[in-house]
């Protein structure tokens, strides 16, 4: 199956300034793969010039189109619709809750129909909707505020920094930026896998797989907006988005040639 392929085995002509392969080809999925499929963002967090923009425009660039609240949340009613025509929903977190219980409800039946959820928060107090989701959604929450601002490669046994080798969200990429100030993630009932452990050596991304559920649990979502360019975040999005669309449903169609 498509999980069996060796990821490092893929030769990288090119190297960007950070260490990563460069060129689109070296994505999870093709250019335009996801052409007509929505993601659904709830901003609640806006400050420092965070528009959203580059992450849209990455993708983009694999066909996703973005519908996005910001600020504040749509009523439950208007969540539902938009949920209704997007594959995907991410929720990035502010210090005050905007969900109530009502859109949780709603929330909790996409992911149940399989569809991802991509669920950022960052350091204290900047997490509030991201553990009450958690919460609801897998029994985690995160906390803290651990200094980041590095990038950060593979983790390997003997080291205690990094990201999970021979993942799909880690396609292409050598090296990932671990976002400024960061939570930790909490996970009282070992739900989810760790997918890249901060600087600190505290796990700061992690990923729930379950029965065809798919969920990224984030305490850095400085990493969209801070030092952009830096080490993939590009790439790091459109993998995390063709993973949660489990794109293994859209067929070989979407992969890139490297992948078949």
């Amino acid at each position: 199956g498509l999980t069996e392929i060796k990821y490092e085995e893929r030769a990288v002509q090119q190297k960007d300034n950070f260490g990563n392969a460069s060129g689109n080809q070296y994505d999870l999925a093709i250019d335009g793969a996801f052409e007509g499929q929505t993601i659904v963002v709830l901003q609640f967090y806006t400050g420092e010039n965070f528009d959203f923009e580059k992450p849209k425009a990455a993708l983009k660039e694999k066909g996703f189109s973005v519908y996005r609240y910001s600020n504040a949340a749509p009523s439950p009613k208007e969540l539902e619709i938009a949920l209704s025509k997007a594959c995907q929903l991410w929720v990035i977190s502010s210090s005050t809750q905007q969900l109530n219980d009502e859109h949780a409800e709603i929330i909790k039946q996409f992911f149940y129909s399989g569809k991802g959820v991509y669920i950022w928060g960052d350091n204290d107090p900047y997490n509030a909707d991201a553990n009450f989701l958690g919460k609801k959604l897998v029994g985690v929450t995160m906390s803290g505020a651990f200094y980041g601002g590095k990038n950060v490669g593979f983790k390997s046994d003997s080291t205690t920094t990094g990201m999970k080798e021979n993942h799909l969200i880690t396609t292409g990429l050598e090296y990932v930026y671990e976002g400024i100030t960061i939570s930790k993630i909490e996970d009282p009932n070992k739900q989810l896998i760790p997918l890249v452990y901060s600087t600190d050596g505290n796990v700061v991304t992690a990923i729930y797989e379950n029965q065809g559920q798919r969920l990224i649990f984030d305490g850095g979502f400085t990493r969209l907006y801070c030092n952009w360019e830096t080490a993939g975040t590009g790439r790091y999005v459109k993998n995390a988005a063709a993973w949660l669309v489990n794109y293994e449903r859209f067929g070989e169609l979407v992969l890139s040639d490297d992948l078949k």
